[in-house]
């Protein structure tokens, strides 16, 4: 019998649940983490002003691991400021287009970016409507004045501040489906 190796395409038509074979379900139920749903209305994450023309939806805090996701959304031709990243970042452009002033690249929907450790550059859209950037980020960001003096390091502690310290002055509920 001729067994294919290479799959093309999923193996059923069928909707159903399936129940897998697992190994270790004692375990995963013990110590594993559920996944995570938050939805893109500002019911489960809102919209929470960062300097004068942007705001963050945050999406998922992991303090384990220090990372932070969230959609960054520069709400008109703006700036966000020189900053250095100590970790990994990856993103993709939703709406608008955004650059780096350091790059010759334009981001613009479905766009993607990967920043790695050590890079320095500063965030622009000249787009008229903005931008909005979802991204999925490790370690803490240094932020730099236009001297290059550092003003301030942001990490999941910060991000975490940011979205709780916006809820409870906002009589918002903080939504525990952002914490790992």
């Amino acid at each position: 019998m001729n067994k294919e190796t290479r799959m093309t395409a999923p193996p059923s038509q069928e909707r159903k649940i399936v129940k897998v074979p697992e190994l270790f379900p004692d375990l995963i139920a013990k110590h594993a983490f559920a996944g995570r749903f938050v939805h893109y209305d500002e019911t489960d994450s809102p919209w929470v002003p960062f300097g004068e023309n942007a705001a963050i939806k945050h999406l998922l805090f992991d303090t384990r691991h220090n990372i932070y996701s969230n959609i960054l959304w520069m709400k008109g031709p703006s700036v966000v400021g020189t900053h250095k990243h100590r970790g990994y970042v990856v993103m993709m452009c939703l709406e608008g287009s955004v650059h780096y002033l350091e790059y010759d690249w334009l981001a613009t929907p479905g766009c993607f970016i990967y920043e790695t450790p050590g890079e320095a550059h500063t965030l622009v859209t000249d787009h008229p409507d903005g931008c909005k950037l979802f991204g999925w980020m490790q370690g803490p960001n240094e932020f730099y004045d236009s001297d290059g003096n550092m003003v301030m390091t942001a990490d999941v502690w910060w991000f975490m501040d940011h979205y709780e310290s916006y809820c409870r002055a906002n009589d918002i509920p903080i939504n525990p489906q952002l914490y790992l």
